[in-house]
């Protein structure tokens, strides 16, 4: 190691190295960049990999459907596990029409776009998506990016500068919070889901302002209260954008989302939404003006200096859209699921937090035993994967279940029976 200031973490927690978490490796005293590394790999093999947190990253050998095969990266054993922690929630990732989809595509375009959109990249199947998304959402222009991150993040940075403002929901998006910094704007967070609050930071504010919230939030499940926040930032003149990554395609008598259920569609300035939940596939889309659009083909870094959406993706992620405004009756089903996996848990007395949604936490608020738990839980028969630090606050620790339209009754029930008797042995209930 070169001379000078040796690496350091934070001081060690009362438990010693077995509670430290990413945050205690994310500064470090030493001139080289690298000085980190050998505390953190100390803590990675002696401790955390050893511990649980070899439970990341397990790779999957089927599609995300209700039951999956996985490996267990420690044992190296093949487990086949109920799956309640992919997105998915329509079922159309490995819809027959929709590798059909991709398939026709991979033999008609190749395997990748080779090309930034604004250069070689487009092909007639973006355009087609992108059409096809500003039809559904009933906006003038749809743009599609290569993934949600690079849409929040590319948007954002697009249309912020030093000076403006961007005030948004304390628990949006990683991407959103990354986009505003990337802006250099001045950013101010709100507390989470309170118009009252948000009054509060607005006032005192002037300029450009852009205010941002999510749809569904996607650690908690909670809806926003648009209405309340619309009427809110409409009175300070901001501009409003709504992250609808976990309902769209699912929320409003037509699925457009959260905005469509409030009937506030046409108060909010910018659509944002994902392929990769109710869709199944990758990558995000934004929907507005064609003002906007124009706009964004020359300043939206993310997408401008990226290669295109690969032309397969977007063929399934097309025909996943056609199904879902065909079919219905997948969100009816998805919503007589959450309402039947509710009712267990809450007859479970198992702990959920403030979800509403598709999206049911399983609070569990040590950050420690989680790890302990989520291993209970894979040998018992349950995929769910443990949410700590930095992905939520230290201390809110939680399970995610995420509820599809292609689960059974008797799935859940088995799903609800686990965990309720694992929650049991280990005290959480």
């Amino acid at each position: 190691m070169p001379p000078g200031p040796q690496p350091s973490v934070a001081a060690a927690p009362p438990g010693g190295i077995a509670d430290f978490d990413y945050s205690n490796f994310y500064y470090s005293s030493s001139d080289d960049i690298f000085a980190i590394f050998d505390p953190y790999n100390e803590w990675w093999y002696g401790h955390a990999r050893n511990n649980g947190y070899y439970l990341y990253s397990q790779p999957m050998s089927t599609p995300p459907g209700p039951r999956i095969d996985l490996e267990e990266q420690m044992g190296h054993e093949r487990l086949h596990l109920l799956n309640l922690a992919s997105y998915n929630y329509l079922g159309l990732s490995y819809h027959p029409e929709v590798i059909d989809a991709a398939k026709q595509a991979l033999d008609q375009y190749g395997l990748g776009a080779a090309g930034s959109p604004i250069l070689s990249g487009t092909m007639e199947i973006h355009v087609q998506l992108e059409k096809a998304i500003a039809k559904f959402k009933q906006k003038d222009a749809a743009m599609v990016f290569p993934t949600g991150y690079s849409t929040n993040v590319g948007l954002i940075s697009a249309l912020m500068r030093p000076g403006d403002w961007v005030i948004m929901d304390q628990n949006v998006h990683a991407s959103i919070v990354d986009g505003a910094i990337l802006s250099k704007a001045n950013v101010r967070f709100f507390r989470h889901n309170r118009p009252d609050d948000l009054e509060k930071k607005l006032s005192g504010t002037s300029g450009k302002r852009l205010v941002i919230v999510e749809g569904v939030y996607s650690m908690d499940g909670d809806e926003a209260r648009l209405p309340e926040i619309v009427e809110v930032a409409k009175r300070h003149d901001a501009r409003i954008m709504i992250d609808e990554a976990h309902s769209s395609f699912l929320y409003g008598k037509a699925g457009r989302g959260v905005a469509e259920k409030y009937g506030v569609e046409d108060d909010i300035d910018i659509h944002v939404g994902t392929f990769s939940k109710a869709l199944g596939g990758m990558g995000g889309f934004v929907a507005g003006s064609q003002s906007l659009y124009n706009y964004l083909m020359g300043f939206a870094r993310s997408r401008v200096f990226s290669c295109a959406l690969a032309p397969a993706v977007s063929a399934g992620v097309l025909q996943a859209l056609h199904i879902a405004e065909r079919e219905p009756q997948l969100r009816e089903t998805l919503w007589s699921n959450v309402a039947h996996m509710r009712g267990l848990l809450a007859e479970a007395g198992i702990d959920v937090g403030e979800s509403t949604s598709q999206i049911i936490p399983i609070m569990i608020r040590n950050d420690r035993k989680i790890f302990g738990i989520a291993r209970a839980l894979q040998r018992a028969g349950l995929y769910l994967q443990p949410i700590i630090y930095p992905a939520v606050a230290k201390n809110r620790s939680r399970f995610r279940i995420s509820i599809s339209a292609v689960h059974t009754s008797q799935q859940l029930d088995e799903a609800a029976t686990i965990l309720s008797d694992v929650l049991q042995a280990e005290g959480m209930r």
